[in-house]
């Protein structure tokens, strides 16, 4: 019998490639299910954009700067002002969007005989991180509100003593925000045993957190084993350039040019991701509109009946639905894409314009609605006739 091909590794054999489903702008319209910023950049950043990509590209015969110092600079300048205060260049690293940050952590903390720890529900691809970089894998639970038991957190990270906890804040898909004395409980467990490990706070959305909700990167001074992850795909309105970054102690810096590939971060995105900094107000200018739809979609959706998850992200998880699958696809025959992904029985809804939210609105209620035109609140049973 001839052996299998390719060779692949034992544990890859069918499973299939991450990834939100893809349809085009004539299936769906309306795209709410990756948590993009719908507001594109301006004339004038994207005009900058495109200079200094045309400066780098009279040079890319020669390889980029692969400590990229000016970006880190200009990153460390950023979040100086978004949470954070005397971070400097040296505990700022950045890569190909957030996912490579991440991945790079596990390659240089993570692998064969160290386990990763997380709480579900989680981002599904910090199992696969894990996976790939050969690290044992192991999720605790949330509670019901989706918020952390912090004593049975920590028993949990003193048991296991994972190499990395990686807690995403807000969380994906659930939307909920870490209080800082959570991050501190699980910072002083993850020292407390001989090996340690790192307390890895994935601020993905963290822009969009609501007023009075702090970031971790508040604790970089107290915490020498904290990993504060950010990313200029989403509210940057940057998802298109790949760019992620984190802020540590620059010892764990140091240690990820161990794992890095060379020269990782293109030239064409360094320049990029600064033009974008320099434009950083105007960028994240709708922010404020967005947290401000975000909070008006779970006021309809709890007034329509529907458990909807408290969230400071760009993004809205509700439900409960029998078959989310048959909603799902409802919302989409109605040319509105949205993701079926989180706990079973749930749905989330990226935040789009006022426009896409109103469309939104009038599919989820044309989807669920009886025949006779009332909707039923999936979560409740509440019937209302529709206005």
């Amino acid at each position: 019998m001839s052996a299998a091909f390719p060779p692949l590794r034992e544990e890859l054999r069918g499973i299939e490639p991450y990834g939100a489903p893809q349809l085009s702008l004539e299936q769906a319209p309306v795209q709410l299910n990756v948590n993009e910023n719908p507001y594109g950049p301006s004339p004038e950043a994207a005009a900058d954009i495109a200079r200094a990509v045309g400066a780098a590209a009279v040079s890319l015969n020669r390889y980029p700067d692969r400590e990229f110092v000016e970006l880190r600079s200009a990153l460390a300048a950023y979040l100086n002002g978004s949470g954070g205060s005397g971070i400097t260049p040296e505990m700022v690293w950045a890569a190909n969007g957030s996912n490579e940050v991440m991945l790079q952590l596990l390659q240089a903390f993570g692998g064969p005989g160290r386990v990763a720890l997380s709480f579900a529900p989680t981002y599904s691809m910090y199992p696969e991180y894990a996976r790939d970089s050969l690290t044992e894998w192991y999720a605790g639970h949330r509670a019901e509100d989706f918020s952390l038991d912090l004593d049975a957190a920590r028993r949990l990270v003193e048991e296991r003593r994972p190499a990395v906890v990686l807690l995403p804040s807000p969380n994906n898909p659930t939307g909920t925000a870490l209080p800082h004395d959570a991050v501190t409980v699980l910072c002083e467990a993850a020292s407390s045993y001989e090996s340690g490990g790192l307390v890895v706070v994935d601020e993905a959305y963290g822009e969009f957190r609501r007023a009075g909700t702090p970031s971790a990167l508040e604790l970089l001074p107290r915490h020498r084993n904290l990993v504060v992850t950010r990313t200029m795909s989403k509210a940057f309105a940057l998802a298109g350039a790949r760019v992620g970054y984190l802020a540590a102690d620059p010892a764990v810096c140091d240690a990820i040019r161990v794992v890095r590939l060379p020269y990782h971060l293109s030239a064409v995105t360094q320049a990029t991701a600064l033009a974008a900094l320099r434009h950083a107000p105007e960028l994240l200018g709708r922010v404020d509109d967005l947290r401000a739809e975000r909070d008006a979609t779970v006021t309809w959706l709890r007034g329509q009946g529907f458990e909807v998850a408290d969230s400071d992200a760009n993004f809205v998880l509700f439900g409960r639905f029998a078959d989310r699958h048959a909603v799902w696809q409802g919302l989409v025959d109605r040319g509105v894409l949205i993701r079926e992904t989180g706990p079973e029985g749930w749905l989330r809804v990226s935040i789009g314009t006022a426009g896409e939210m109103t469309a939104f609105r009038h599919a989820l209620l044309d989807t669920v609605g009886q025949a006779a035109g009332q909707t039923v609140g999936q979560t409740t049973g509440k019937t209302e006739e529709r206005a």
